[in-house]
């Protein structure tokens, strides 16, 4: 950028390229049009460019995959007043998962805010007041640079999440003779995380040494730290049984001789809630963990050490006896460290983790018994082990919808290992809708990746529009729908709980695959699973977006149970 006078929107994007944004997602609006003429005019050239959706809520969704996949915030953005709205569920799932993002919208002009004129007249500061945790109003053109910063250093910080800027119209298109360099980002916000304090560090230390039965979990806050290496350490010498919550998949491999299970999906995970110490690094005591309650966690004979950055999160949901408040990659350093200080040599043996990994291995082969059976329609086992079986070891999987989620969880590590960052979900919020939005984030985050999404047949409707933006861009993701023609979460409800009194949960047979061919994706209907892996073939070899609709059978995930126990009734 070359030029004396500028405009807001070149404040903008000069901003945004300092720190490192590729990409903005969103819809254009005529009142933040001079950002879109700054990245045409000189914006490509210097490497950042806009995503066109044909949704806000989809571009808030892959504005949130690409943060959760690269670790750097998104930046996703709508137009004043419904593009705004359309933003808030995606701004809402992101926000329910700690994700950092950076979400934009302008005001009409100021002489028009108070007038009834077309789009005036919403708080959009207080809209998003809820779903984000730090807004800022921008009035003037020379405020952008500032505010951008700001809004970078409140998403990245403390505990992650979105942020809100709204910019006037007049900041946008005012022009400015001033020059404005930009700071990088170390220079206005930290860039790494605390240590733990030391006699914390050393109380943990000694109730890990002192205990026979602990378990580790490791939760989103250690891969936001990028602290996998340190968690398996110190799994590793200690020979401490390790598990993750959904947030923290990767965070230790399945090929680790202490790995027990990928979220509480796995029937050792679920066994590991009898231990007398719990070190939980990273994570919060959501419905994923069970709310840390009975009868998964035997809370009056077992000790917390809980570790987090976020000091809120601490002792939420059940009481602790250690608070570490940390970075976790920092943190999981200290403790090592200390424990060979205490205990020189590494644990050889632990009864424990060996009694897990058995119930493992069981569980393993008893889901692999149902994932063999011919049956059809083909059970969702079956279909589950025919995909991860297929797909390439360092692949980006997606998953959305209900039960498919619950049955995806128990198998997603039984052939291939998950790597960090490579398993996107809405989580906490249990959003719909996500998986189209999230294959567009994660195929423009990781083009050198494989990216696969498997969802069910009501929530890949959600925004089945993307599909067109996917064919658009030219990303080749495959999405496999498995086809029960039903709101399977709500259904399964209705059998368990009222009599199999069914209402407003079955579809009409519907092939997605017609539709999608007709936004111009590859895509085949399949009901014989020895076709699976012959049509993933297909899908790769056509290079282009594809949609694989798989009819399966209408069945209940055992997990349901264990979550009901909680009072957690899913649907």
């Amino acid at each position: 950028m070359t030029e004396e006078i500028k405009t807001g929107g070149d404040l903008f994007i000069e901003a945004m390229l300092a720190e490192n944004v590729r990409y903005l997602f969103g819809i254009p609006g005529g009142q933040m049009l001079p950002m879109y003429d700054a990245v045409q005019r000189w914006g490509r050239e210097q490497g950042i460019d806009t995503i066109n959706f044909r949704h806000e809520q989809a571009a808030a969704h892959a504005a949130d995959a690409w943060s959760r996949l690269t670790g750097k915030p998104g930046v996703c953005f709508g137009t004043v007043g419904p593009g705004t709205t359309h933003l808030v569920p995606g701004v809402a799932c992101a926000q329910a998962d700690n994700i950092p993002m950076v979400v934009v919208a302008p005001t009409v002009a100021y002489n028009l805010s108070d007038s009834f004129g077309l789009q005036s007249g919403l708080d959009q500061m207080n809209l998003m007041k809820p779903i984000t945790k730090y807004q800022k109003h921008v009035e003037k053109t020379d405020e952008i640079p500032t505010s951008i910063q700001k809004a970078f250093r409140q998403t990245t910080t403390g505990r992650p999440g979105p942020v809100f800027l709204e910019i006037t119209k007049e900041a946008f298109y005012g022009r400015t003779e001033l020059k404005h360099p930009i700071s990088e980002p170390s220079d206005y916000r930290p860039v790494l995380g605390g240590e733990g304090h030391p006699e914390l560090i050393k109380q943990a230390a000694k109730l890990i040494i002192k205990s026979k039965e602990p378990v580790m979990i490791a939760g989103g806050g250690v891969i936001m730290a990028g602290a996998w290496e340190e968690f398996r350490a110190l799994s590793a010498y200690c020979k401490i049984p390790a598990m993750t919550t959904f947030m923290g998949i990767g965070a230790i491999s399945s090929e680790s001789d202490t790995f027990i299970g990928a979220t509480m999906s796995s029937p050792a995970a679920q066994n590991a809630g009898q231990s007398d110490l719990v070190l939980a690094f990273g994570c919060k005591f959501s419905h994923t963990l069970a709310l840390g309650r009975e009868p998964m966690w035997k809370i009056d004979k077992q000790k917390l050490v809980h570790v987090d950055i976020d000091p809120t999160m601490i002792g939420h949901n059940r009481p602790v006896d250690v608070a570490i408040v940390g970075d976790c990659k920092l943190v999981l350093k200290q403790l090592l460290e200390e424990i060979k200080r205490l205990q020189p040599a590494p644990v050889e043996k632990r009864p424990w983790l060996s009694e897990l990994r058995r119930v493992r291995a069981n569980s393993i082969e008893s889901v692999n018994k149902r994932a063999m059976k011919e049956a059809r329609p083909m059970l969702p086992e079956r279909m589950l082990k025919e995909v991860l079986e297929f797909i390439n070891e360092d692949a980006i999987i997606v998953i959305d919808g209900g039960d498919i989620v619950l049955y995806t969880l128990l198998q997603i590590d039984f052939y291939k290992p998950r790597p960090p960052r490579s398993t996107l979900n809405s989580v906490s919020m249990g959003h719909l809708g996500t998986i189209i939005p999230y294959a567009v984030g994660a195929c423009l985050a990781r083009p050198d990746k494989q990216v696969v999404g498997i969802t069910g047949d009501g929530s890949f409707l959600f925004n089945i529009q993307e599909l067109e933006t996917a064919v658009r861009y030219d990303l080749p993701f495959i999405i496999i729908v498995a086809n029960n023609s039903a709101w399977g979460m709500i259904k399964a409800n209705q059998q368990l709980n009222f009599k199999k009194r069914f209402i407003d949960t079955d579809f009409p047979d519907i092939n997605y695959a017609d539709i999608a061919r007709g936004f111009g994706c590859h895509a085949e209907r399949i009901s014989d699973p020895a076709e699976i892996k012959p049509a993933l073939k297909r899908a790769v070899d056509s290079k282009k977006p594809s949609v694989l609709d798989i009819i399966i059978d209408f069945k209940i995930p055992k997990i349901r149970k264990l979550l009901a126990s909680i009072g957690l009734s899913l649907g």
